[in-house]
């Protein structure tokens, strides 16, 4: 069975926080929703929290460190559409927040194995899906703390975190992104940040242990206003709810 009427979007890591926020807002715009999640029983739970609000949604067992879960993952939505309109690329992992001079390359890997590897697991196997759409969107839920500028400004939090693994994996996502975005012109491709850059804020998550001075809803404004841009709308850019950041 295809659906070759609304526009449909995958969420990795969509059972819970900034995911959850960002299906549940796609969704009630009508569009159908594949909620990519790790663990089977939340991403069940979270999908039935939506469908019961209206939202049309498929749950998908998702995760991205795997290749053969990936690959079932395109299998499942093919079952529902023959198109891919938007991959928002969410799924993230914090690391431990190691300190530079204790780090191992081992924190490191398993921290790029869902921040970066994953993206591009994930991106280059709904390619297909992707360019059989009119309009398709791949949206990089990165950090501030991803930015060169952001992390050499003593006045922003981020500057005081001295860990190794997450801020390095997404400068890499970020790179990542304007790759993807010169060398595939037809899509849109776009990193966020859920936070508010220039007011030193961040959107309260179970990351942060949800001390962000930003909601949820808030922190999504950028993932959505980008899953929702139009065939001629900006891409290889990195913003959050304000507007550009600084790479």
């Amino acid at each position: 069975m295809t659906n070759n009427e609304q526009t449909t979007v995958l969420v990795t890591g969509g059972n819970k926080g900034l995911g959850l926020e960002t299906a549940r807002r796609l969704g009630e715009l009508g569009w159908t929703v594949f909620l990519g999640s790790r663990d089977r029983a939340r991403g069940e739970t979270a999908a039935a929290s939506l469908a019961a609000r209206g939202v049309r949604v498929t749950m998908v067992p998702l995760d991205v460190t795997s290749d053969a879960s990936v690959a079932g993952a395109v299998r499942t939505v093919r079952k529902h559409t023959d198109r891919l309109d938007v991959l928002v690329n969410n799924a993230g992992a914090p690391g431990h927040a190691v300190p530079p001079a204790d780090a191992t390359a081992g924190e490191l890997h398993a921290v790029y194995d869902t921040n970066v590897y994953g993206p591009v697991r994930v991106t280059h196997a709904f390619l297909p899906l992707l360019r059989a759409s009119g309009n398709p969107r791949v949206v990089m839920v990165s950090s501030a703390g991803g930015s060169f500028a952001v992390v050499t400004d003593p006045g922003q939090p981020v500057a005081a975190m001295h860990e190794l693994a997450y801020s390095s994996s997404k400068a890499a996502l970020n790179m990542i992104t304007v790759r993807y975005a010169r060398a595939l012109p037809e899509i849109r491709f776009n990193a966020v940040t859920p936070g508010e850059v220039a007011n030193h804020k961040f959107a309260a998550t179970d990351m942060n242990r949800h001390t962000g001075q930003l909601t949820v809803t808030e922190g999504t404004d950028a993932i959505v206003r980008l899953a929702t841009l139009p065939p001629d709308g900006p891409t290889g850019t990195f913003t959050d709810r304000l507007g550009p950041v600084a790479w």
